[in-house]
This record gives C-alpha cells, structure tokens and sequence, in this order.
C-alpha cells in the first residue's frame, strides 16, 4: 500500500510518520511505499520518496499523481492564527490547495482513502451544554472556515465515488514543541513544558476554562484508525469529531503537580483574555458515542495524557 502525508514536516505529521515506520502498516495492510509532503522537510526516513514544496503547484501535484497512493493523509495547513492574521495565505494553503489535492487525487475507478485533519474550530464559540451530531458548525474564524468547507468538499467527492474520504475533527493537541507556532491554543501544550520543567507560567485563560484535549500520540493513532474504520454506513457528511477528554485548566494544572510536585501549583498565575477564553476556554462537553462507535478514542485519563504528550 502507497501512503502519502501532507504536512510531515510539521508536529502532528511527524508523530504520524514515526507511528507508520513503527508499525509498517495500516489496519492489515503493509506500506510498501511512503512520500512525505511539505513545504520543508527536514530529515526524511531512508526509502520514504520527499515531496518538498508548494502543495498546491502543479509541479508537486503532478509527482502526486505519478506516486498514485492508496491512502492520504492530509495534515498540511496553516495554523488558526497565522490563517487569521494572513488571509490570503490562509485561503492558498487551506482551501484552495486542498482542493486541489482532492481533484488531483480523484480516481472513479479506485479512489484512494482521504483522511483529512479538520479541527474543532468548525462548531465556533456559542454552543450548546453539550456539542453533539446535531450541533451546526459556526466557526468563528477564517481557519475554521476553510477547514468546514473542505471537509464539505471532501464529502461530495466521496458520494461521488472520486474518494473515500474521512474528515476528523482534531481537538487541542498536546504538548507541542515551545516555539512559535500560529496556534491561538498554544497555551495548552506550553502549560504543560512550563509546569514539567517546574517555570512559572501565565495562563491566559481562568482556571475554570475547559476544553478538549488528547496528545499528539493519541492523535496520530486515530489518524490511522480513522484510515481502515467502516464508514460504509456512516452520514454522508463523513466528519467525526475525535473523541476527548474534557477538562478545566484547574485539572490540568493538579494532574501536573501529582505527577512533578506539589509546588506546580504556585508557579501558575492567572490573566485570562477574554477573547481567547471565549474561543478556547469556553468547551462543553462533546457527544462523541459515534466516533467511539468507529473504534476512534481519547487518552484515558489525564495523567495518561500528560505522560504521553511530553514524552514525544
């Protein structure tokens, strides 16, 4: 089986590459063969074929074509933020060049399996006590915007039998590397290296903020799941949010402290900013019985959640 991921070069597709090289499989199914897509790539896994560029230039999209993959994974985008702060860069990355990829893979006669990684941001700020099948998407921002569109697209091409496509909905992914990243939600993953490394930290939610939450291993292999689960019976919009844990940054922070000491909890001082509260700190609990129903599943526990998200 051909595999192709988009974004490998990035945090949540190098946790994927190195679950595949792992595993060497999908479901049942052995990779025979690995490209690796991205604007840079750093250090490529010997055997795995770079594809380093433009995504959505036809040079790139062309050598896509000629690899033919069985199963794509598309990661690459450009963060909330960033996509906020830059329009135009956003609609290129997010939308239009995955459009592009989706065209460019399209195959009536064997379509290839599509997991794209959509976000959360879909269902937007106002939403009910419990998010759910039925809640509507509302983003509230340009990222979630492109992110909902695209997983529409991607759903038509599959009623039309040009993919198979599957769009998963990606909570708050922990604990990313402590560098600028375009990520509005960032504070969740530099909490966690602050109170690790025993810094002080400002956390720019209150304590009774709450949000969904899995680490980036949780993440990558849900990815792969996400690739081999039986939709075949699943609503034709074919977006499932991933299941989560839900939790305030109060839990977060006493989960910390029980694993690393005691005085974590005196390093946290508290200046919440309301409009990033609104948008990150403000999750109800999620429903997601149909996404565990398709194997897919959340961290366990908190304390597993911490161990594993700081020990990529």
């Amino acid at each position: 089986m051909k595999v192709l991921v988009t974004g490998a070069g990035g945090f949540i597709g190098a946790q994927l590459v190195a679950l595949l090289r792992a595993t060497g499989r999908i479901g049942e199914q052995p990779v025979s063969a690995l490209a690796l897509a991205d604007q840079r790539l750093g250090d490529v896994p010997p055997g795995a074929l770079p594809l380093e560029g433009d995504l959505g230039s036809e040079r790139l999209l062309q050598r896509v074509r000629d690899f033919a993959p069985a199963v794509v994974f598309h990661l690459a985008a450009v963060p909330g933020g960033a996509a906020e702060a830059d329009y135009a860069l956003g609609r290129r990355v997010n939308l239009d060049a995955t459009l592009a990829l989706f065209e460019a893979l399209a195959d009536d006669g064997k379509p290839p399996v599509v997991v794209y990684a959509s976000t959360i941001a879909v269902y937007g700020s106002s939403l009910p006590e419990v998010v759910g099948p039925e809640t509507p998407p509302r983003p509230p921002l340009t990222y979630g915007a492109h992110k909902l569109a695209c997983e529409i697209l991607l759903a038509d091409f599959a009623r039309r039998g040009l993919l198979d496509g599957r769009s998963v909905r990606l909570p708050g992914i922990v604990a990313r590397p402590r560098a600028p990243s375009g990520l509005a939600s960032a504070f969740m993953s530099d909490i966690l290296h602050a109170l690790a490394a025993g810094e002080p930290f400002t956390c720019p939610v209150s304590p009774q903020a709450t949000a969904w939450w899995m680490s980036a291993q949780c993440c990558a292999e849900n990815l792969l799941h996400a690739a081999v689960m039986d939709v075949s019976q699943a609503d034709p919009a074919r977006a499932w949010p991933l299941p989560v844990l839900w939790l305030s940054m109060a839990q977060v922070i006493e989960t910390c402290a029980a694993l690393y000491g005691e005085d974590r909890r005196q390093l946290v001082q508290f200046a919440p900013q309301a409009g990033l509260e609104n948008v990150f700190g403000r999750y109800p609990r999620l429903d997601d019985a149909p996404s565990r129903a398709l194997g897919l599943h959340d961290d366990g526990s908190a304390e597993v959640l911490v161990r594993r998200a700081l020990s990529a």
